[in-house]
Formats: C-alpha cells, sequence, structure tokens
C-alpha cells in the first residue's frame, strides 16, 4: 500500500497574489524596524538589554547574507569568515582612532575595499583545492588574521583599540517605548529613544542602521542571485568539472564569490565595531567563524530567508534564555544535534532541496506502487 504523505499548504489566492505580497513585505519592514520600541513581553529578553540583542542579531544577519554566497551559493566551505569580518572592524578602528581621525563613514569604503582585496589575494592561490583542504586553509587564515593584530603593537595588540568613531548624530525626535502591565499597553515617557542619536547606553539607533544595510544587502542578493553570476555559481556549485566542460570560468566565478562575500563580511565587522566602541583579538576566534557557519547551516544553505533565520536564533536564543545560565548554552548545543540529525538540509532549504526530496519521496512511492503490483499478480 502507498504510504501516507503530509498534505502540501498552500496559501490562497488572494493572498498569493502581487499586491497582497507587497502589503506583507511593508508591514514585516514596519514591524522590525518598530520591535525595539514594542518591548513585546514574548520576545524582549529579560536578562539582557533587547535593543542590544537586535543589533547583535542584525550584524549576524548581515554575516549570515555574505556567506551564504560563499557557502550556500558557490559552494565553497570558508571556515575562516571571521577574518574578514575582523578586517573591516580594524580597518575602521585604524583609520578613525589609532592612526587616523577619519569620520566613520569615510572608513566604510576602505574597509569594505581592503577586506574585499585579502579576499582576492586568499582566494587566488587556495581556490584551485577543494572540499577539506579549502576548509583548512581558510581555517588558518582566520587564525593568522586574529594572532596578527594580537602581536602587533601597530594594531592595538592584545588590548584592542578604544574609542571606535560612532556614525554621525543627528537629533530629529525622539520615540517612546511601550509599557506592558497586566495586558495593558502603555506609552512609557521616561523611557525613549533619540532617533539618529548614536551614543553609548541605547543601541536602537544601531539597530536601526544595521537592519537599514540589511534591506540594501539583500536587494542586492536578490539581484545577483537571479543574474548570470548566481546561475553561474549554482553550476560551480552543483558540478564544478561539469560547470567547466560547458564554458563556465569556475575559478573566476568562485574567486569572485569570495570577494563578494568578503565585502559583507567587511561591511559587518565595520558596523560592528562602532557599535561595540572597542575591539580586541580574541573577540575573532574560530568559534565564532564556527557559529557563523553554523547559522548558515541551521537556517538552509542556499536559501537567503533561511541563513537569516538561522542567524537570529543562533543570538537570540542564548540571549533569551540567558537565565539558565549555564544550561543554556547545552540546550543550544542539543537543539543544533536535534536538528542536523532529523533536519540536515536547515529550516528554510533551498527550492532545489525542498523538490529533490519531493522527487526522492515520489520515488519511494512508485517502488512501494510496484511492489503491491507484483505481490497481488503472485
Amino acid at each position: 500500500m502507498n504510504r501516507p504523505t503530509m498534505p502540501r499548504v498552500t496559501l490562497p489566492a488572494p493572498l498569493r497574489s502581487k499586491p497582497a505580497k507587497i502589503v506583507g513585505v511593508v508591514v514585516l519592514v514596519v514591524f522590525l524596524y518598530a520591535l525595539p520600541i514594542l518591548d513585546l513581553p514574548i520576545l524582549t529578553t529579560p536578562d539582557s538589554d533587547f535593543g542590544g540583542v537586535l543589533y547583535t542579531i542584525a550584524t549576524y544577519v548581515l554575516i549570515a547574507l555574505g556567506l551564504n554566497i560563499v557557502i550556500g551559493y558557490a559552494g565553497l566551505l570558508d571556515l575562516g569568515y571571521v577574518g574578514f569580518y575582523a578586517i573591516g572592524a580594524y580597518v575602521t578602528a585604524v583609520l578613525g582612532v589609532q592612526h587616523g581621525h577619519w569620520p566613520f563613514l569615510a572608513t566604510i569604503p576602505v574597509a569594505v575595499a581592503v577586506t574585499m582585496l585579502s579576499g582576492v589575494i586568499l582566494g587566488a592561490p587556495t581556490l584551485r583545492v577543494r572540499g577539506d583542504y579549502l576548509a583548512i586553509v581558510t581555517l588558518g587564515f582566520g587564525e593568522i588574521i586574529r594572532l596578527a593584530a594580537k602581536n602587533s603593537d601597530w594594531l592595538g595588540g592584545a588590548r584592542g583599540i578604544q574609542n571606535v568613531p560612532k556614525p554621525p548624530s543627528v537629533h530629529l525626535f525622539d520615540v517612546p517605548h511601550l509599557r506592558w502591565e497586566n495586558g495593558t499597553v502603555l506609552i512609557d515617557v521616561s523611557n525613549k529613544t533619540e532617533a539618529f542619536v548614536f551614543g553609548f547606553i541605547d543601541y536602537v539607533p544601531y539597530y536601526w542602521l544595521a537592519l537599514t544595510v540589511v534591506f540594501i544587502v539583500l536587494f542586492a542578493d536578490v539581484l545577483i542571485k537571479s543574474s548570470r553570476v548566481g546561475r553561474a555559481w549554482e553550476a560551480t556549485r552543483e558540478d564544478e568539472d561539469a560547470a567547466e566542460v560547458m564554458g563556465v570560468p569556475t575559478f573566476r566565478y568562485k574567486l569572485l564569490a569570495f570577494a563578494t562575500g568578503a565585502f559583507v563580511g567587511g561591511l559587518s565587522g565595520s558596523i560592528s565595531a562602532a557599535g561595540a566602541n572597542f575591539i580586541y583579538p580574541d573577540s575573532y576566534q574560530i568559534q565564532v567563524s564556527i557559529i557563523f557557519v553554523a547559522a548558515v547551516v541551521i537556517g538552509g544553505q542556499g536559501n537567503r530567508w533561511g541563513v537569516m533565520l538561522g542567524a537570529a536564533l543562533v543570538v537570540y536564543l542564548p540571549e533569551r534564555f540567558r537565565g539558565l545560565e549555564e544550561y543554556r548554552i547545552l540546550m543550544f548545543g542539543v537543539a543544533l544535534m536535534l536538528l542536523a540529525t532529523f533536519r540536515p538540509q536547515g529550516l528554510l532549504p533551498p527550492r532545489r532541496a525542498r523538490q529533490a526530496r519531493r522527487l526522492e519521496r515520489d520515488l519511494e512511492e512508485l517502488e512501494v506502487g510496484d511492489e503491491d503490483v507484483q505481490e497481488v499478480r503472485s
């Protein structure tokens, strides 16, 4: 007999129309910008500053989008992505305070240019190897960047660099937060956020800045993925030899993926350095790079929405359950093990993975049906 299958859930036709999708996107964007102001009891982190947690989530989402280009689109396992993240942060800190007095906005183009150049320098000699060898090389790159910063007095040494320049502040208006008391929503006039004022206490403006950059990078990601470059990355990921035979210069496109991912990583590092106000080498250890990779794998490598969800979860869940002390890390590890066992393709796998899964299930049903026919005939 045929095994039962789960029914496919589809939205009604009105909800799948283009105007409905546009309205849904607008509502989601407004909700994300208003999230730190709403202070929803279900979502807020009682033991951590919710604005700071959202800011960290936004920077990790930005990192996940960049790393997804390398791992998800081009199929290159990069375990040293934290190196690009560190380069972007250090370029901003060096130009802004250590060996110069550049404003924050002026350091960003240099930071992303240096990280892109480092991606090309790293990729040119190493992208000719594949698989585990590439992972080992990139792992070493991340550690080299950290140790170089730690042992260089020109880069601040082990003590790091303090007073990293912040984005320019413009006090336009104040936004009051909401306060929830026994199911009643009140406007808390004593708790306000100064819009476009980047200080040392309130991280909400930093979150808004990082979220805006995420939307810009996301828009560029959509355009690149649907272009000829995106199709070349997909062909290289699926079968590099076959893509080379079909005329795709795979090495050139792999190098482009490395440089593009480095660009996004450096941009995120620069923004995170401004929000943290100081940086030091031990902030960029290999464990951080593993968390970046975990975010991409958990969400579903190759699916931009999945990696964004994965990045949000790896930051939010440990902070949400911070009250459990040391058990929160254990619970997080167990959750990763369960996910790898029962959902290896990620929470939101790309369309190709879903189609392959559906095809495999249909083939299994056909095989079962053939066995039933043979039993009846016998």
